[in-house]
């Protein structure tokens, strides 16, 4: 179960579970190029989704999750949000984030309805759910947390720690 502020919320789309295949979604890039995430690549993905660049805890997890992406080998770090590629980058830009590339779900909210973090009927509808997937080298989704209160912060160590 999922709530903002204490109230439930529901979300849409497919449900992805560990161990699935995580499915290959394009997404907009802040030179509006598409880029896949999901799949196979041969790397790891750590797919960190938030609901708005422009809020302090999501903020405050891309920030996280760039500082401690230096560090990990054959791993690629995302961010995904519906916020345009153009404030994507200018929050990376102000905040120096070099380790976690923004893309953007805006144009078909697609990779929202394809991991099933699409927030439906809340204050927050039509935005993508406080989640982070981390996506194995051969495309086996082996970590997934969907935080079960959006205002906090997620698990990045549990995250983290499945990259092997």
């Amino acid at each position: 179960m999922v709530t903002f502020k204490g109230s439930s919320v529901k979300l849409a789309g497919k449900e992805i579970k560990v161990g699935d295949t995580a499915p290959k979604v394009e997404l907009v890039a802040g030179d509006l190029s598409l880029k896949s995430v999901g799949g196979s690549t041969g790397k790891y993905q750590v797919i960190n989704v938030v609901p708005s660049l422009d809020t302090g805890v999501c903020a405050t997890q891309t920030r996280k999750f760039n500082e401690k992406a230096a560090s990990l080998a054959n791993t690629e770090v995302f961010v995904v949000s519906l916020d345009l590629p153009f404030a994507q980058g200018r929050f990376c830009s102000t905040e120096g984030i070099k380790n976690v590339e923004a893309l953007s779900d805006f144009r078909n909210k697609k990779f929202g309805e394809s991991y099933g973090v699409l927030l439906d009927g809340s204050p927050l509808d039509g935005l993508l759910t406080r989640a982070v997937f981390v996506v194995d080298p051969q495309g086996k989704v082996v970590y997934k947390e969907i935080v079960s209160e959006i205002t906090e912060e997620p698990n990045y160590e549990g995250a983290l720690s499945s990259i092997k």
